[in-house]
This record gives C-alpha cells, structure tokens and sequence, in this order.
C-alpha cells in the first residue's frame, strides 16, 4: 500500500535494576520486620495487572516475610476480573507465574466479599475474607493514572484496598458510586477491619519496568499515592502526534489497560465523550493478548476489529466487567472485516491513500518503538528511524 517507517523514541528509562535488595532495604526502612512476629499468618494481595517485576518483588516479599518466621499467603485481589470467580482469578494469577509452587507459599482465593458497613455517602464496602483474618496485610500495588477518572488518588495502595480487596461486590459498588469520589473513605473503612502493616507502591518508566518501588507505612498510604500519581503522569508512554487519520494496534487486553487499551494514549473522548483530546480518527484493533483470557473489555472504544480476535472474547466474562465498570459502551462490537489486511485497508482507505496519516503500535504501553507513514516524519522529534518498509503490511516487528 505505502511505506512504513520503524520509529525510536528518546526515553530517559531510569530503572531499579536490583529488584530484591531494594525491596529489602525499603522493608528495612519503614521498620516492617517491627510488626512481624513468628507465626504471623501474613496476607498478601496480588492484583490482575501484568508487569514485568511484579512477580519478583511478590516473590521476594514472600521470601523475607518468611525468613523473619511469618506464614505468608497470596490472596486475589482483582476486583471481579477472571470472572469474578476462585477458578478464573487463580487463573489470571498462574498466567503471570503467581502459584504455589513458584512462590513456595499458600494462594487462598474467595471471590465473595465480607460486608463491611457504608460510606458516608451510603456505598457499601467489602473485603477479602482471609485479609480480614489474617493477622496482617502488607500490600504491593502500581501508581497509575486511570482510565475513568481524575482524582488526587487514581490507583496504588488505595485501589488495591477498594476494588482488589473489595471482590466483585465491592468492585461493582466502587465503580457504580463514582470510584473518583469514593475511593478514599472506601479504603479508610477497609484498612479499619484489617492489620495493615505497610506496603510497596509502584511507579513504571516509559518501557514498564521499575522506575519507584517506594516501602509505605500505614499512615503514609494517601500521601505516598497522591505524590506518586505525579511521577506516573510524567512517564506515562504516549504518542507524539495529536491527529492521526489511522492508529493500528497489533493486541489489546487487560494485562495492557484496564480498559484494554489505554484511553490517556488514545483519547479519553473514547470514554468519555465530548471533543477529542487525541484526534485519532479510526483506531484498528487486531487481536487479544493471550494473558487477557477472552476478555475484550475496552473494544468498544476501536472502530474496526477482525474477526479473529471477535471469535477469541469469552463473553460472559467481558460483560461482567463491563456490568461491574457500569460502562456499558465499553463492549460494543465496532466494524468487524475478515482478516487484518482487510481490516486495515478499509481503514487507510477511508481517507485515501496519499498522504494517509498512520501509526501502527503494538499496543498501548509499548510506545518506545511503532512504525509511522510518511506524512509524519517531519513532526517528529528526538526520535531515532530504525528502518524502512516498503508495505504496511510488512510492519510486524517493533525493534
């Protein structure tokens, strides 16, 4: 059809390259081991989000809780995703490699949440069962901005108590409320019921490894995630462009987004509605994540898709997400052509093939690399062409 050009961005990637000492010092520095006894039945939730060290610092949580004489356990903490069931959430847990056998320490799952009491405002809150049991919790979660809301407190620490410990119930009352409005005095009833002996909030850089691991102590959970949302903003992956005719995105799924693609790279208009932020005018969508199990939640915000990753979704877990998010135009089915070619070239050719404005990107997190056409060469800069090719079609590899 047209040539592609294989881009780099210029990212200052900082990154935390000694996972395990620097969880320990952070440990070491909140004083942890203080609130550690032998015997301590020690919980620790794992959220449903994908990313590359998660499972090392989980697993090396587990290992010096242990080597101090406590019994930690994993618990679930994802809301109503896989399912919203113990099969399907130990199921999302084993795709990232969090099992028993990896871990050396119990997985307890319970997707029914313990009633807790009302906000305020009259919305019910729930929790995990074994949180509530065990004689502490120690969290670890990602800092984030959303993708459905703006608030001081968008995800981190917070989230995890609301929607991750909350179960599917609490996750569906979280989200209905208003998550934005609510999420702080959710969490404050939540962390009243259980131990909470501290916790590692996350901040990704550009490429999604670790750029913060940050030890925080129960009283400083608000603060640590208000300060850090700032940071995340600053090393959100996007775009350089503001108007795109066609953005071809190879995978979407919920281990990139929770919406499945990110909506602060592809205009939060596609939720929310109201004048483009990012004018990307028809955005292709042509396949599912293996890690995302059938769930397309976030679909509805793609104008084109095939028919390859339509026959891939597992409906019934889609629509319980979009059921429990309240947004249902999340899952509406949009244009759906036989094969990717097809898929792509009815797009192109929407505005013509001479001067068509195209990216193409793996997905929405992965943005150091993606190939452009050539009408936006001239817009970039600080940006590194890897190489050229002579078909769109040829652009599957993003190094």
């Amino acid at each position: 059809m047209f040539p592609m050009y294989l881009i780099k961005q210029s990212y200052d990637c900082q990154m935390i390259t000694n996972i395990e000492e620097h969880v320990r010092g952070e440990l070491e520095r909140i004083g942890a081991r203080e609130k550690v006894f032998p015997g301590m039945n020690l919980c620790l939730p794992y959220g449903s989000r994908g990313f590359p060290y998660g499972l090392r610092v989980i697993q090396t949580l587990a290992e010096i809780f242990k080597s101090w004489g406590a019994e930690p356990f994993i618990v679930p903490a994802m809301g109503s995703h896989g399912g919203g069931n113990d099969k399907g959430q130990a199921e999302v847990l084993e795709k990232m490699g969090i099992t028993e056998q990896v871990l050396k320490v119990p997985i307890k799952s319970c997707a029914q949440g313990v009633y807790l009491g009302r906000t305020s405002q009259g919305v019910p809150v729930y929790c995990d069962k074994y949180a509530l049991e065990a004689d502490g919790v120690f969290l670890f979660n990602r800092v984030k901005p959303h993708t459905a809301f703006r608030a001081p407190i968008e995800s981190g620490l917070t989230k995890m108590l609301t929607v991750g410990l909350g179960k599917p119930e609490g996750a569906q009352a979280a989200h209905r409320a208003g998550l934005g409005r609510h999420i702080v005095e959710m969490a404050e009833i939540v962390e009243r019921n259980i131990k909470l002996i501290g916790g590692i909030a996350a901040v990704d850089n550009f490429r999604g490894d670790a750029l913060i691991l940050k030890g925080v102590r129960p009283k400083e959970r608000q603060k640590a995630d208000m300060e850090l949302l700032q940071t995340a903003w600053c090393h959100l992956p996007r775009l350089p462009f503001e108007h795109l005719h066609v953005l071809v995105i190879d995978q979407m799924g919920k281990n990139i987004s929770g919406t499945g693609m990110d909506i602060n790279v592809i205009g939060l208009h596609r939720r929310f509605g109201g004048n483009p932020d990012k004018n990307y005018q028809t955005i292709v969508v042509l396949e599912l994540t293996s890690e995302t199990k059938g769930n397309a939640h976030g679909i509805g915000y793609a104008d084109i898709t095939t028919r390859q990753l339509v026959d891939r979704i597992d409906w019934q877990t889609m629509y319980k997400n979009a059921i429990t998010t309240g947004i249902l135009s999340s899952v509406k089915i949009p244009c759906t052509l036989p094969s990717e070619r097809e898929a792509i070239e009815t797009a192109c050719r929407i505005y013509g093939l001479n001067g068509c404005r195209v990216a193409r990107i793996k997905d929405t997190k992965h943005l150091e690399y993606f190939w452009v056409s050539e009408p936006l060469l001239n817009e970039l800069e600080d940006i590194e062409i890897i190489k050229k090719v002579d078909d769109i079609f040829k652009t599957v590899s993003y190094s």
